[in-house]
């Protein structure tokens, strides 16, 4: 199994900045993609940013400019840069992975657990 550590959440005032960042580990064979999202209360969870394992990147058009999904595939790590915030950002974000346990195995769609972000003066 793979294990997706999340990291870097918390209480932030509008206009600031935050980094999260999600380590995949485990006895993984290959991570493909990997991404972002969040959900609100009382709200679907959506999709904010995701990024291939050859650095293509997708973002919602609400976060397009402000974030920054990068990734270190060294380290099976995978960030979101969050600038510009306002409390239409406050949500919990998880972080999720494609992995392979196997060179011929099947792509398994792993998420984190999530970390809450606020915005709030």
């Amino acid at each position: 199994q793979v294990q997706l550590v999340e990291s870097g959440g918390g209480l932030v005032q509008p206009g600031g900045s935050l980094r999260l960042s999600c380590a995949a580990s485990g006895s993984i064979f290959s991570i493909n993609a990997m991404g972002w999202y969040r959900q609100a209360p009382g709200k679907q969870r959506e999709l904010v940013a995701t990024i291939t394992s050859g650095g293509t990147t997708n973002y919602a058009d609400s976060v397009k400019g402000r974030f920054t999904i990068s990734r270190d595939n060294a380290k099976n790590t995978v960030y979101l840069q969050m600038n510009s915030l306002n409390a239409e950002d406050t949500a919990v974000y998880y972080c999720n992975a494609d992995v392979k346990f196997t060179r011929l195995g099947r792509w398994y769609l792993h998420w984190g657990q999530g970390t809450q972000v606020t915005v709030s003066s």
